[in-house]
């Protein structure tokens, strides 16, 4: 049987995962829910959060945007995130039971594509890649 949180706002999923209250847990195999139950996450400090993550016995869990070191805790206990998501719970719910592990139709407006492979990358050992311009300065590799 494998656990899913998904960040929980509002029959939604929750915006930013550093400041969510509620997942809402699936336990399923293959593609047929054997339970779902709400819980609630603790407000701090953020470890707490990947705490319970890990006491719930979740291995993956999609949310909205998350910060780095949180992103960085979590994984660090072996739960795979798939972050930038967006949309309604049931939605996206279905999709990932359905076979789309990156959920990609749902990805936050801005992040489609590059931005989270590259947010992806920075945890995978890849290097970061600083994509800011300051500004008043022009890109010299452009």
């Amino acid at each position: 049987m494998i656990k899913t949180a998904f960040a929980y706002w509002d029959k939604r999923i929750a915006p930013v995962f550093d400041t969510t209250q509620l997942v809402h847990v699936v336990a399923h195999e293959s593609e047929q829910v054997v339970w779902e139950t709400l819980e609630s996450l603790p407000e701090n400090p953020l470890v707490q959060k990947a705490l319970k993550l890990v006491e719930l016995g979740i291995q993956t869990l999609v949310c909205g945007a998350i910060s780095r070191p949180l992103h960085g805790v979590v994984t660090a206990y072996g739960i795979r995130v798939v972050p930038f998501v967006a949309g309604d719970l049931r939605d996206v719910v279905r999709a990932w039971l359905d076979g789309n592990p990156d959920l990609d139709a749902f990805a936050m407006p801005g992040c489609r594509g590059q931005a989270r492979r590259r947010f992806r990358g920075t945890h995978e050992g890849a290097p970061e890649v600083n994509t800011m311009i300051p500004r008043g300065r022009r890109n010299e590799n452009t």
